[in-house]
């Protein structure tokens, strides 16, 4: 078997949202302990790094205001999903994020795009990604799989729904991170046991080349990257990741985002792409 290599960089448009009122004052994860300080200027100046990282990388950055009362607005990834230039608007689980649905749906209407009010729970690009021509779905934690139907019938694409059973890795992009978006190259790494048997079966029939992350990967949080396809932007303390993706042919770029792991986010989780 041929082991898949970095397919070549593609200019990308995220979303992001700065973490002025950043902290831990609830408990929603298995990262969250609202008794641990929180620096939210560390905070900001972790977010500012991770931004210029994409702007370095000739990537477009646009930016949602963050709205007080809501600390975990840091994580846009999970404020929607966007496919073709259809918004599929988030329906968070816990009360205290619910209100981040509108308010990420009204910034993409406001900037013309067509949106989708979500009927089900689900929790954006936190548990839906998009992977060549397919998406991978997350359930058992945040998003119900009746919004992997609702998703499927909205985007017409094939939605895969896959069972999370480990709650420190509460979403899929926790657990699975896309490598190559490409529809001709797919490519993913993901730790397998943050999955049931069965959808450990399907990852294994789909992606026979995935990259099988260490356990340290995982506890680090760096299955929460970000690629564009060169490019991987990594939590520093995933060492062994970073390894298999430079045998690959990737370039591993470490951004620390500790203080952002305290709320259970890593880069990924503050970063919305924008597929138009």
């Amino acid at each position: 078997m041929t082991v898949a290599s970095a397919p070549g960089r593609t200019a990308r448009h995220y979303l992001m949202c700065e973490p002025v009122h950043y902290t831990v004052s609830y408990e929603i994860n298995p990262w969250m302990d609202k008794t641990r300080y929180t620096d939210a200027d560390l905070a900001v100046r972790q977010w500012r790094t991770l931004r210029d990282t994409y702007l370095d990388l000739g990537h477009r950055v646009d930016t949602i205001d963050p709205i007080a009362g809501l600390p975990d607005m840091v994580y846009a990834a999970n404020g929607a999903t966007v496919v073709d230039g259809v918004v599929y608007s988030a329906r968070f689980r816990y009360p205290e994020r619910q209100p981040e649905g509108p308010a990420y749906q009204k910034w993409f209407a406001d900037q013309g795009f067509v949106t989708h009010t979500a009927a089900q729970t689900n929790e954006g690009e936190g548990d839906l990604l998009v992977v060549g021509d397919v998406i991978l779905a997350g359930t058992g934690f945040r998003t119900e799989r009746a919004a992997h139907a609702e998703a499927q019938e909205l985007f017409g694409r094939p939605v895969i729904s896959l069972d999370l059973v480990d709650a420190h890795y509460y979403h899929l992009d926790t657990a699975l991170a896309v490598i190559s978006s490409s529809a001709e190259d797919p490519q993913i790494a993901y730790f397998p046991p943050a999955f049931s048997a069965g959808s450990r079966a399907v990852l294994e029939q789909l992606f026979p080349d995935a990259i099988h992350a260490t356990e340290q990967d995982a506890v680090a949080l760096g299955l929460n990257a970000v690629s564009d396809g060169e490019n991987v932007v990594v939590a520093p303390g995933a060492v062994d990741l970073a390894g298999a993706l430079r045998e690959r042919g990737y370039t591993p770029i470490p951004v620390d985002t500790s203080e952002l792991l305290k709320g259970g986010g890593g880069a990924k989780c503050c970063t919305l792409e924008i597929r138009s």
